[in-house]
């Protein structure tokens, strides 16, 4: 080979390395990314707004001495009925019997020199008229009787606070009902108003529930209540609501609202879980899946929803407004339309114009591609298949 032809072969060479550089290589698409979607639907909301509580009386009294002393018997136990006016419990009276003995020996004293006094100054007052004294003998006498006088009314006085609270060391019922409670035990010093038992009313009972703060406004134009037990879920008591709190509670920042019942008191027990139930009007709302709803990560932090568009199998997001949860992991929103494909799993790993794949469409297709094959096969060409 000379070297004109190595010239020639090493050009061509060369040319076919420069065109193979300038060809552009063919563009790779990415895979479409396999997403489960959910048609938007509207539905009509008739469920009622429901809460959780405890059965309670609505009368239940806090009992206590009124003295201070040591407790020497109890007479109750805890879940007892008890009747208007039965003993429950005494204190120690020993110290408040003896003070009650020594005013009373007071004022026996005292009334002995009352009577004395006034008896002198009857003799004083005719001495007077006689003019064997003088006014300032008579009005000596006088003072020294009307200080007698009131020294007895003083003592009086001393001696029946002294028996009242010698009886205050037996505590009594008030009111019928049942123990609910019990504070102190058997030699236990207790101070006066420390509460000791608690008594609680059978005749009426009610429910206590806790309602979040933008719910109080609804609970205060229902006319219509109903309680259920869970110890007796299937039927429904009627209620009224009696009250409810005018601020919320510090630890929970809930509001306390009590329902009366007003019926089957005999079957709610005091302390039984209870459900009461509102009535809500009927509200038409679109729901959707919880996991449909994200915030992106960069731009406005506004809720938004993966729109899949039907003909390009690509998604976009669309803004929407949340409202209140709707059922078992939905929520209601605002913003979409009946009919609307999004994405309801998978969400958080899309981007704007993205191919998607609906996972479940492939298997569909296929499978109505087969019923058609089926369909389209011949009875003489199934003949021949079965006669083979």
């Amino acid at each position: 080979m000379n070297a004109a032809s190595g010239l020639i072969i090493g050009s061509i060479v060369l040319s076919v390395l420069l065109l193979s550089g300038c060809a552009k290589e063919p563009e790779t698409r990415a895979a479409p990314r396999p997403v489960r979607v959910f048609q938007v639907g509207e539905r009509t909301n008739n469920d009622g707004i429901a809460y959780a509580g405890e059965v309670k009386a609505r009368y239940e009294t806090k009992l206590s001495f009124r003295v201070p002393g040591k407790v020497i018997a109890r007479h109750v136990e805890i879940g007892e009925r008890v009747r208007k006016g039965q003993l429950l419990a005494q204190l120690d009276p020993v110290d408040y019997q003896l003070a009650s003995k020594g005013l009373a020996s007071q004022l026996s004293a005292a009334r002995a020199e009352r009577d004395f006094a006034k008896d002198d100054l009857a003799r004083y007052k005719e001495l007077l008229e006689q003019k064997f004294i003088s006014a300032t003998d008579y009005a000596r006498t006088d003072t020294r009787y009307k200080t007698a006088r009131d020294r007895v009314a003083a003592l009086e006085s001393q001696l029946a606070q002294a028996s009242n609270q010698a009886a205050y060391t037996n505590l009594y019922a008030d009111r019928e009902g049942v123990m609910t409670a019990l504070e102190v035990e058997t030699g236990q010093v207790v101070a006066a108003g420390q509460i000791v038992m608690r008594i609680a009313q059978l005749d009426e009972k009610e429910v206590v529930i806790n309602v979040p703060e933008d719910r109080v406004a609804e609970l205060r134009s229902a006319t219509e209540v109903t309680v259920a037990l869970w110890a007796d879920g299937t039927r429904r008591l009627k209620g009224r609501i009696r009250e409810i709190a005018p601020s919320a509670d510090p630890a929970t920042r809930t509001y306390a609202v009590k329902v009366t019942l007003l019926e089957g008191g005999d079957l709610a027990g005091l302390g039984m879980t209870a459900t009461v139930y509102f009535p809500a009007a009927p509200v038409r709302q679109i729901t959707v899946p919880l996991a449909a709803v994200f915030q992106p990560q960069q731009g406005p932090s506004q809720t938004r929803v993966w729109v899949v568009d039907e003909h390009t199998r690509t998604v976009k997001s669309m803004p929407v407004k949340t409202g209140r949860p709707a059922g078992n992991q939905q929520v209601s929103v605002d913003g979409l339309k009946p009919g609307m494909l999004i994405v309801s799993a998978g969400a958080n790993r899309l981007s704007e114009g993205q191919s998607v794949r609906v996972l479940g469409e492939d298997k569909a297709q296929s499978a109505a591609r087969a019923q058609a094959a089926q369909i389209a096969v011949r009875p003489e060409d199934a003949a021949r298949r079965v006669v083979k």
